[in-house]
């Protein structure tokens, strides 16, 4: 076997490609403990969801737990508060999406579409202006206000007045297999 030039390969060229590779694998093995100590703590990787037992929060309660170093509010709305969301017309929305992570990106801003089951709405709780978290049961539309820069959301958690240029987003959600009322976040 021949070279470009001709010349058959020498011990000197076997040296060259072995000192070569093992430079490489070494420098990998080098910067291999830099690289995996960028990966998420086990800490951090424990709050990736967690659980929360939906039974006790009464209708007209909002409770709030935290997910990911942020708030995620979780609301029994009442009837009227249902009522007041579902009547809202879309196209009167300044942003017409649900920002649900639990249906496709292009979802319209439909009650039905933020909600999670029935009267039950969970959501994050930073408002999408500057990340203030909203005063719920509040504002011109009985759902949330937010005092920093005046936000104004209505009770289905989408925004209707003020600087905010998105809906509270709904993070994702699903039903525990064991216990239908436990609600997973995450």
């Amino acid at each position: 076997m021949t070279d470009q030039h001709g010349q058959e390969p020498t011990r000197r060229d076997f040296i060259y490609i072995a000192a070569g590779g093992a430079a490489a694998v070494g420098g990998v093995l080098t910067l291999w403990p830099f690289i995996d100590q960028m990966n998420p703590a086990a800490d951090t990787l424990a709050l990736a969801s967690i659980r929360f037992d939906t039974a006790p929060v009464e209708t007209g309660q909002q409770v709030t737990v935290m997910w990911r170093g942020g708030p995620v509010f979780i609301r029994r709305r009442t009837q009227a508060e249902i009522q007041e969301a579902v009547n809202v017309d879309v196209s009167d929305l300044p942003d017409e999406l649900a920002r649900n992570e639990n249906l496709p990106a292009d979802s319209l801003a439909t009650d039905e579409n933020r909600r999670y089951v029935d009267d039950l709405l969970i959501m994050k709780g930073n408002c999408t202006h500057l990340g203030c978290v909203p005063l719920g049961e509040a504002g011109d539309y009985d759902g949330w206000y937010c005092p920093c820069h005046g936000s104004h959301y209505d009770t289905s958690g989408r925004i209707r007045r003020g600087p905010a240029p998105e809906n509270l987003p709904v993070p994702p959600l699903r039903a525990d297999e064991a216990n239908p009322a436990v609600v997973v976040i995450g």
